[in-house]
Parts: structure tokens; C-alpha cells; sequence
């Protein structure tokens, strides 16, 4: 397999893969980035805006959207950090965690499923695509 092949084939598999996620959303009715959004702030962990903008590829001014219509909604809270002048902390409240349950308890469901019939092997694929990943950046900047 040449190159263009294989980013071909990758592609594909990508879109594919992102259209999976889309269903469950448009099943939610809610956007695909709310989903994703909830799904990083779903992890146990503290985040930031910046963090899920560089960490999901996200678009600064839609995770701001996003940030600010949970927090209305009570789904989660920020806090100023020390000494950052304008970042904050964002930290899911327990409203919020049952609000990102009810969306993605059959996507979690669905993917621990897929993954039992994954081998040690086909797991090593997420070390490629980070090592593609990095690659496709070095030589694109």
C-alpha cells in the first residue's frame, strides 16, 4: 500500500467512525461537539477551556459557546486559577454528570463492547495514529 492509499483508507475509516458519534448525538438531539464536550468533562478530571480546544481540536470560540450555555444550565462550574488572568478551571457538577450519563451511557456501553473484541495488538493503534498524528503536524508547520 502507497501512501495515498493508505490516507485514503484512513480517511474513510475516520469519517466513518465520526459519523458513529454523530447518530448517538443526533439520537440525543444534541450537537456532535456538546457530546464530545461532555464526554471530555465526563473523564473524573478538572479541565480547562484551553486544554479541550488543544486536546479534542476544537474551535476556541465553540467550546466557549458550549462552556457558558452548561454553565447556565448548571451542568458545570467555573473557577478562576491563581495567578492566570483569564483562564478557569471547569468542574462537571453532579446535575451535570447525570446530564452527561444520560447521553453517553450507550455510547459507553457500545464502545466497552467494541473493545472486547479488540486484541493487545489492535490497541497499539492508538501509538500509531499519535505518532501520525505528530508527524502530520511537524511537516505541515
Amino acid at each position: 500500500m502507497d501512501a495515498k492509499a493508505f490516507f485514503y483508507h484512513l480517511g474513510r475509516q475516520i469519517y466513518h467512525l465520526d459519523a458513529i458519534y454523530a447518530k448517538y448525538a443526533k439520537k440525543s438531539q444534541v450537537a456532535p461537539t456538546l457530546l464530545w464536550i461532555l464526554y471530555a468533562l465526563n473523564d473524573g478530571n478538572i479541565h480547562t477551556q484551553r486544554e479541550i480546544c488543544q486536546d479534542w481540536d476544537l474551535p476556541k470560540s465553540t467550546v466557549n459557546t458550549i462552556i457558558m450555555d452548561l454553565k447556565a444550565k448548571g451542568y458545570i462550574t467555573l473557577e478562576p486559577i491563581k495567578g492566570q488572568r483569564r483562564e478557569m478551571t471547569i468542574e462537571i457538577t453532579p446535575s451535570g454528570k447525570s446530564y452527561a450519563e444520560s447521553l453517553l451511557t450507550e455510547v459507553y456501553s457500545t464502545e466497552a463492547k467494541a473493545f472486547t473484541k479488540l486484541t493487545d495488538e489492535d490497541i497499539k493503534i492508538i501509538e500509531t495514529l499519535e505518532k501520525l498524528n505528530n508527524n502530520l503536524k511537524e511537516l505541515g508547520e
